[in-house]
């Protein structure tokens, strides 16, 4: 049985070596509305394109797992209605359902590996949830860093998080939090936070090297980059974290849980923030798939040593 199928042009970059980034899908289908989402995701792509690199945009279609999209899947997944979204838990299922999934961090993270794709470009991650205390709301896409050999490039945890206890159990879980040129930890939206980074490297061919040492030292997991939003797109923390509370409390009023809190959050801050929430979504977003074709051209120019 044939677990995946890769599109021509990202396979022939991963025969010759060529530099290749994955990017999820959750994005397209829960992120923003069709045409917006179709045209960020071709923006996304020529991004990865124009910096260097391949781009192979990840989903499951029809029950099989594609490593990069046609421009008609494209098309076809953005005016998509009810598409699963889909984490390590309940992929399989989707795929042995036939069913169509966008796939979320963990899920993406799981794919690349199976492809040998070594980067990783998101949005944001997933956390701990504010209340996790009571609601034990935690993301698998924690675990999944901890096991799952990539380099994931985002923003940030997602500002809508506890960001302190996740930073403690992603230190728990050995992996690797990394701050982008900069000592404080982004906070998606926003170039800053209250929170010190735990580490700062400041070269693409620094992160490329600290992923080949991790396999070197047969270190599980992947290593998390926290890539800050554009200054000229953010919006600073003193403004967004009323508003986040705000939507936090509208949520926990209507008995919103489980998957469809962060969608729920993400659509009232968009609307609590006229928009201006999805547009720096979108640039920073950008800027990670960005900065993730440096960092897999660094890796393709240092090949992984033959496993032993």
């Amino acid at each position: 049985m044939t677990l995946y199928t890769t599109a021509p042009d990202v396979a022939a970059a991963l025969a010759e070596g060529r530099p290749v980034v994955a990017l999820e899908s959750t994005i397209i289908t829960h992120g923003m509305p069709y045409p917006q989402n179709l045209e960020t995701a071709r923006q996304v792509e020529a991004d990865v394109r124009q910096a260097g690199a391949t781009p192979a945009t990840i989903a499951v279609l029809d029950g099989t797992l594609h490593i990069g999209l046609t421009e008609a899947q494209l098309e076809a997944l953005a005016q998509a209605q009810d598409v699963a979204k889909l984490s390590r838990a309940d992929m399989a299922v989707c795929m042995a359902r036939g069913g169509t999934g966008a796939t979320t961090v963990a899920a993406t993270m799981i794919a690349a590996r199976l492809a040998g794709i070594e980067v990783f470009a998101t949005g944001g991650i997933g956390g701990v949830h504010r209340g996790a205390e009571t609601s034990m709301d935690i993301s698998a896409d924690l675990q999944e860093l901890a096991q799952t050999p990539v380099t994931v490039v985002c923003a940030g945890p997602k500002a809508i998080l506890d960001i302190p206890l996740t930073l403690e159990v992603l230190e728990t879980l050995g992996v690797p939090v990394i701050a982008y040129g900069q000592d404080s930890l982004p906070a998606f939206w926003s170039v800053r936070s209250d929170h010190p980074a735990p580490l700062r490297l400041d070269q693409p061919v620094q992160i490329a090297r600290a992923h080949r040492l991790r396999a070197d030292l047969d270190l599980p997991g992947g290593q998390l980059v926290a890539n800050p939003v554009p200054a000229e797109a953010e919006i600073p923390q003193e403004e967004i974290e009323p508003i986040i509370r705000r939507a936090l409390q509208e949520a926990e009023d209507q008995g919103i849980a489980a998957k469809s809190v962060t969608p729920f959050l993400l659509d009232r801050i968009f609307a609590l923030t006229s928009g201006r929430s999805l547009e720096t979504n979108i640039a920073l977003v950008r800027n990670n798939a960005r900065l993730a074709a440096l960092i897999a051209q660094e890796l393709a120019a240092m090949p992984a040593k033959p496993s032993k």
